[in-house]
């Protein structure tokens, strides 16, 4: 048989060629010294992995205590710099309320949860000692969206960095600056403290063809997006572990039975967080008919607005457009994340500006209530009784399984609608927020992961078990005849 001698040679500078691109940068020709000092600040794909890769190699490398010490410089930052790093996202994404930027980050810094959340678990017996542990799947590509740039970047890192990951992101460029500002931040801070830089690297200049260079490139072992169904199904046709956090409707029912003011007073503080930008928050209010008035006066008593039909009608046109070749409504970026005064001036009437929500009466099939508006005006449905009220709920929420809310002193009526509708998180009296920890109980973070299955995200979430076993030997309570 013929040797083909020029096909060897191809074929073993191929190789060679790869075994010094990955002691480099993957393929970049940068050696990873020179991203020393980077402080997490990319332009280009290859390179930001291959400094997160290097930087992994060297957090695995060192003890556990030193992943604390990395998310507690993340966590103590959020804290004490909340009030500029919000103001900074607030002046450019242009959404939402500045209180609740600033709210964000300090709630996220508090409450997401770090390397407490590892455990070991250990089974003994006649043949022997398993024990289980978590380890890191090593780079991680995240997609973070315009609605909560920074936050959705420090929940995940504290999370993924506690795991023993590192993380390249590749922000909406709608908040790219701040997603900047903060990971240079984060990272100058653990640099300076343990000598690892770009344990979370950002695109400044991200685009959708950064997005696809991240999902494909071959050191990235896992993804995690929070964003819209678009990118989520990229993430999910990329061959990749995902981790993906879909779209939501979160629709409330109130039945005959609610504490009505409590009721009135959780919706506004839910629906107008952040000027309703929360993919939990509350979108949509189906009340029973008995109630339904009175539901209507312990809002106007509790601050929010009444707009009459014809208000409602002017809100909508100005609020929703048709997009895309299948000409489906989605809000207008005039509207959206915008304070309940600037909606009102837009259906017609004049508001107090520190007003915090506005409502009305619609159909089931209104707009509204069917599309995820991410605005603060809260629709209402007539209801005949809370069978129906839970039936449209679960079909205004399309099946995404996301958040469900409920206002209720019957618990056959709570477990009737949990049972339903399947969603991730419940609420049962309270605001949307409570389901995360923020006035209730648990841990938070803003990576909810519906479509995929892992619920609220924490640092279990990206790991991977490994299991060591010793055969026959380490069961001390054993006798040695068992062997």
């Amino acid at each position: 048989m013929q040797v083909n001698e020029e096909l060897i040679r191809s074929v073993v500078t191929q190789v060679l060629q790869e075994v010094r691109g990955r002691a480099t940068s993957s393929g970049s020709g940068t050696s990873t010294q020179a991203f020393i000092g980077r402080f997490g600040q990319f332009d280009c794909p290859d390179e930001a992995v291959a400094a997160a890769r290097h930087a992994f190699e060297q957090l695995r490398a060192r003890p556990l205590e030193d992943r604390r010490r990395a998310i507690e410089h993340i966590r103590r930052i959020s804290i004490e710099q909340a009030v500029e790093l919000g103001t900074m996202e607030m002046e450019e994404t242009g959404i939402g309320r500045l209180e609740h930027k600033i709210e964000k980050l300090e709630t996220l810094g508090r409450l997401t949860p770090g390397t407490e959340f590892l455990s070991t678990q250990a089974f003994s017996g006649d043949k022997g000692l398993a024990v289980i542990e978590h380890a890191p799947f090593g780079v991680i590509g995240a997609i973070t969206p315009v609605t909560h740039s920074l936050p959705t970047i420090t929940g995940n890192a504290i999370n993924m960095i506690a795991a023993g990951n590192t993380v390249v992101v590749n922000p909406h460029p709608s908040g790219r600056r701040v997603a900047a500002e903060g990971v240079r931040r984060f990272n100058q801070a653990i640099c300076d403290d343990l000598g690892i830089d770009n344990l979370i690297c950002v695109i400044r200049q991200p685009t959708l063809d950064t997005a696809n260079a991240i999902f494909k490139h071959r050191d990235i072992a896992l993804i995690c997006v929070t964003g819209g169904p678009a990118v989520g199904r990229a993430a999910l046709r990329s061959g990749k572990r995902a981790i993906v956090a879909g779209p939501g409707n979160p629709p409330v029912v109130v039945d005959e039975t609610a504490d009505l003011p409590r009721a009135a007073r959780c919706i506004i503080q839910g629906a107008a967080y952040d000027n309703n930008l929360l993919c939990i928050a509350e979108k949509e209010v189906f009340v029973v008919e008995r109630v339904f008035d009175d539901l209507v006066d312990a809002l106007r008593m509790a601050g929010a607005v009444h707009l009459d039909r014809g208000q409602v009608q002017r809100l909508t046109a100005a609020a929703m457009h048709e997009v895309g070749e299948d000409r489906h409504l989605a809000p207008t970026k005039e509207l959206l994340g915008q304070d309940a005064a600037k909606l009102a001036r837009a259906a017609g009437m004049n508001v107090p500006e520190e007003t915090e929500l506005l409502f009305g009466e619609t159909s089931f099939e209104h707009p509204f209530v069917q599309v995820e508006q991410m605005m603060p005006f809260i629709p209402l449905v007539r209801c005949r009784d809370v069978d129906q009220c839970i039936e449209l709920a679960r079909q205004a929420e399309h099946g995404f399984r996301h958040t469900a809310i409920i206002h209720s002193r019957d618990v056959h009526h709570m477990t009737k609608m949990a049972r339903a509708l399947d969603t991730t998180l419940f609420v049962k009296n309270g605001p949307c927020m409570a389901a995360l920890g923020i006035g209730g109980e648990g841990y938070l973070s803003f990576s909810i992961a519906g479509p995929t299955g892992e619920g609220v995200t924490t640092p279990l979430t990206f790991t991977r078990e490994r299991r060591c076993s010793l055969i026959d030997d380490l069961w001390i309570l054993g006798s040695p005849d068992n062997r």
